[in-house]
């Protein structure tokens, strides 16, 4: 592994700086029609279910021809496998037949738009500590020592576009006993693979992301993120932050039905619920209150007040939405009320937990954990989520498993 580390990630910088800018695949290779290809992993998981009408249902489905759908969103693209917001990822997922994909926004040093999960995820999502831009990370690689785990903290803040667009991407991981910065980068989780990392994976900003998913013809939900940096950034306003994204699509000409703007910062979201009436009815508050038992209790409580201020839709971690009555699983507080407040609702992230053989699945999957312990009951979970709380799409970081539900199911 960390030899294909080191020789990807030197080549990649070698060749970053080079690379033409983005130029989306507007034909299918001289073809007419482009297919969908879910591969096997849905196959997996349904010949993993337990008997029973539903894996019955899904296992008619095998041979249909499958569509691109609304309902499968791609979660920073296909990241399952691709290394997160790269070209490479985003056109996996449209393969997969993600309707929607996404690209969560932040910005460089120089106050243009990129596409990365975090402001501050530079250094285990690209090879940025093995090249000369290291120096001007805000917190340079330190080695494990002493019980000391390995650290580093690079952001897109410390670079300028032209810095940013000369990496590579790398698939998401850090090695926390790493004595070097290789070994350091060499920590994608086990139930991930770096099969599709080698090379120079490309990075993208916010224009070429708009550019790509519309030459493909399909939807964007950009998510501006939370800023890692103390605002106003020399100047850079929350407000400006807010405006860009929405003057970004206005300059390509998209039309705001095709938009799905989120955030988890509630200032962002009703800033464009005022200021952008064009975008206003899909922008989508993200809910990270119910990672606590005291923010899920006020989350329920507060959806009418959401629903009064023109919020019409709300996206928690898909935990949120169900719990277990009787062995069964069953909506939650949460998803009757904010189905009760006219709140539609988005739920993330399927394919992001692992395995459910190992602890129900963790983090995703933890209010249902004690019903979920074998990967196909992922599938169980989603039909919950479809038929009892009515969710209305679900990311994804291999959206193919979706896409087949959703593609069986008519959605």
């Amino acid at each position: 592994m960390r030899s294909l580390i080191a020789s990807s990630v030197l080549f990649g910088f070698a060749s970053a700086a080079a690379l033409p800018a983005v130029e989306p695949r507007t034909s299918n290779h001289g073809h007419k029609k482009f297919n969908v290809q879910v591969g096997d992993r849905p196959y997996y998981l349904i010949e993993n279910m337990d008997e029973g009408p539903l894996k019955q249902k899904l296992q008619s489905c095998s041979e249909q021809d499958f569509k691109p759908t609304d309902f499968s969103i791609a979660h920073r693209g296909a990241s399952l496998q691709y290394p997160e917001h790269t070209l490479q990822a985003y056109s996996a997922a449209r393969r997969q037949g993600a309707g929607v994909i996404e690209c969560d926004v932040t910005f460089t040093k120089d106050k243009q738009l990129v596409c990365r999960h975090s402001q501050c995820d530079l250094h285990t999502t690209t090879n940025i500590l093995n090249t000369p831009l290291a120096a001007k990370c805000t917190t340079p690689f330190t080695p494990a020592a002493n019980g000391t785990p390995a650290s580093a903290k690079c952001c897109t803040s410390d670079l300028t576009l032209s810095e940013f667009t000369s990496l590579c991407g790398k698939m998401d991981g850090s090695h926390p006993n790493a004595t070097t910065a290789l070994a350091y980068m060499d920590g994608t989780p086990s139930f991930r693979t770096d099969l599709y990392a080698s090379g120079c994976p490309q990075l993208m900003t916010l224009t070429a992301y708009i550019s790509a998913v519309d030459a493909w013809g399909l939807k964007f939900t950009p998510e501006l993120k939370a800023p890692d940096v103390p605002m106003p950034f020399d100047g850079y306003t929350h407000e400006q932050y807010a405006q860009d994204i929405v003057d970004a699509f206005a300059a390509h000409n998209i039309d705001p039905a095709r938009v799905w703007l989120q955030s988890f910062v509630p200032r962002h979201v009703f800033y464009w619920i005022a200021r952008a009436p064009a975008f206003a009815p899909q922008v989508i508050l993200l809910d990270e209150r119910v990672d606590t038992p005291e923010g899920y209790a006020v989350a329920t409580a507060g959806m009418a007040g959401l629903a009064a201020r023109g919020l019409r839709i709300i996206a928690p971690a898909m935990f949120a939405l169900t719990k277990v009555v009787g062995g069964s699983i069953v909506p939650s507080e949460y998803a009757v009320a904010a189905k009760k407040a006219g709140l539609e609702i988005v739920a993330w992230s399927f394919e992001r937990a692992g395995w459910l053989s190992v602890e129900g699945g963790g983090y995703y999957y933890q209010y249902v954990q004690n019903v979920t312990n074998n990967e196909g009951d992922m599938y169980n979970v989603l039909d919950v989520l479809v038929k009892q709380v009515g969710i209305k799409a679900m990311f994804s970081d291999w959206p193919a498993t979706v896409t087949y539900y959703a593609n069986c199911f008519g959605l």
